[in-house]
């Protein structure tokens, strides 16, 4: 067969690449064996020499496990192929299409490769998709955007069940990357009720971070890593003996794992184990694109989180603020929120604060409501503590002990601590509601409470300013 006559009719860059074929469906040397004149100026400008034919495929095409597979399925199972992929390590994104060639050898497979190349995405190319894959994507979609804030993690819950079927996986999963605390979340994740793995025996495996760590040089610049068989498992293990390991131990044959990227930040994982793979291709396509909508829904919900803790945290005392305080109070009020007697209201108050301001200045005053709000949460080291507003805390007990002389007690210590600073003085007063009283009944009669103790202190100090 002329192979130089066939690839010098294309315009785009073309080549024929062989790939030696084993018995046992692996597969061996693959080799590029002739290319056009564009594959030929491309390869040099690339790769810094001159195209040879019949040299291996890494001289002149980027070295990538997943379109090695690509070139085996098409060169020696026949089977035509298109996708539009991004190669991670160069930034550039490649419309490929194989086509199967006729071979006059036994051991021996050819196909057609060719490809345009981009620096840039292309969303027509994206939805170039099978209408079973465009249809998943839809589906898929559809309900990450028809979630409300309230339901996100089911609706990833019920999306991975989704994935899981039609990987025909045994278990699916996304991996959260929660960098701060150093460990992997499973955010959500979707089992074969029949299967015999036990994926908790993988995600606590005391290795199992830094295995994780490890995914991103596994995939080695690809858009994902595809374990299909014995042959890509015995290569695992030449790269990464301890996923290797990992895997084996627990009874994992198969696997696909996506990264999960935003604005090029590994968010996380989305790994597919024991999965059909006879259907490697169509769901490599699916996960393309699905893992691309995924990792944006995500990245929304880490900015939500973020912003909701924005919204409920003092930031200048680290306690939970005065929105936090009356959305919670406003669910006790409409049932959302389960608050069951008995409870105690607790308001604390800084006696002097104002007069710290004028005389030592802001600075100082700011630190003293910083130190009184640790106070405070190492006393009701068990309760929420909220910044009511100013100088002013409220804290409601609502688990362990809610009696008087408890409460009592910790109030004598909350006084023996802020003792220790002269700056630091607390007027504090506490309601136990036990008789199905309103909670903003429970925070009048505290507050009141509080306000005569700081009288009681201003009586003893009459030399002090009030407040």
């Amino acid at each position: 067969m002329d192979f130089e006559k066939i690839v010098s009719d294309h315009k785009c860059r073309s080549c024929i690449i062989s790939v030696e074929r084993y018995q046992d469906g692996g597969f061996g040397n693959i080799r590029v064996v002739a290319a056009n004149k564009a594959h030929r100026e491309d390869s040099e400008r690339v790769f810094n020499h001159p195209f040879v034919p019949d040299s291996p495929y890494t001289d002149s095409l980027p070295q990538d496990k997943n379109f090695e597979d690509f070139m085996y399925r098409c060169a020696c199972l026949g089977q035509p192929l298109h996708t539009y992929v991004h190669v991670e390590h160069m930034g550039l994104w490649v419309n490929m299409f194989l086509l199967p060639l006729e071979s006059d050898k036994e051991n021996i497979g050819y196909c057609l490769y060719s490809c345009d190349i981009s620096p840039y995405a292309d969303s027509e190319q994206q939805a170039s998709l099978s209408a079973e894959t465009a249809t998943h994507v839809l589906e898929i979609s559809i309900k990450l955007q028809g979630a409300k804030k309230d339901d996100i993690r089911q609706v990833f819950r019920d999306i991975i069940e989704d994935i899981r079927k039609i990987c025909g996986a045994e278990h699916c999963c996304i991996l959260y990357h929660d960098i701060t605390n150093r460990k992997y979340i499973n955010f959500c994740e979707a089992m074969n009720p029949q299967s015999p793995l036990q994926p908790d025996a993988i995600y606590n495996n005391e290795k199992f971070y830094d295995i994780a760590n490890s995914f991103d040089s596994a995939i080695r610049g690809s858009s994902c890593l595809i374990i299909k068989d014995e042959h890509d498992l015995a290569w695992l293990e030449s790269v990464d003996p301890d996923l290797y390991s990992l895997l084996l131990e627990n009874g994992v044959k198969s696997g696909i794992l996506f990264p999960l990227k935003h604005n090029d930040q590994i968010l996380g994982y989305l790994w597919a184990l024991n999965y059909n793979v006879e259907e490697t291709v169509k769901i490599k396509e699916t996960l393309e694109l699905s893992t691309f909508l995924i990792a944006s829904e995500i990245a929304n919900y880490q900015l939500m989180k973020q912003l909701e803790i924005l919204s409920s945290i003092d930031i200048l005392t680290g306690c939970k603020n005065r929105n936090c305080m009356n959305n919670y109070v406003d669910d006790v009020i409409s049932g959302k929120a389960e608050l069951p007697e008995p409870y105690a209201v607790v308001f604390a108050d800084l006696n002097g604060l104002k007069r710290v301001n004028d005389e030592k200045g802001h600075s100082v005053g700011d630190s003293i409501l910083r130190t009184a709000a640790a106070i405070l949460s190492q006393v009701f080291y068990d309760c929420d503590v909220y910044r009511a507003g100013g100088d002013e805390f409220m804290l409601i007990i609502k688990d362990g002990d809610v009696d008087e002389t408890s409460i009592k007690s910790k109030i004598g210590q909350l006084k023996e601590k802020s003792a220790i600073d002269t700056d630091v003085n607390f007027a504090a007063g506490y309601y136990i509601a036990n008789k199905g009283e309103d909670i903003r009944t429970a925070m009048r009669l505290a507050d009141e409470k509080m306000y005569i103790d700081k009288k009681e202190y201003y009586a003893k100090h009459p030399e002090l300013k009030y407040r």
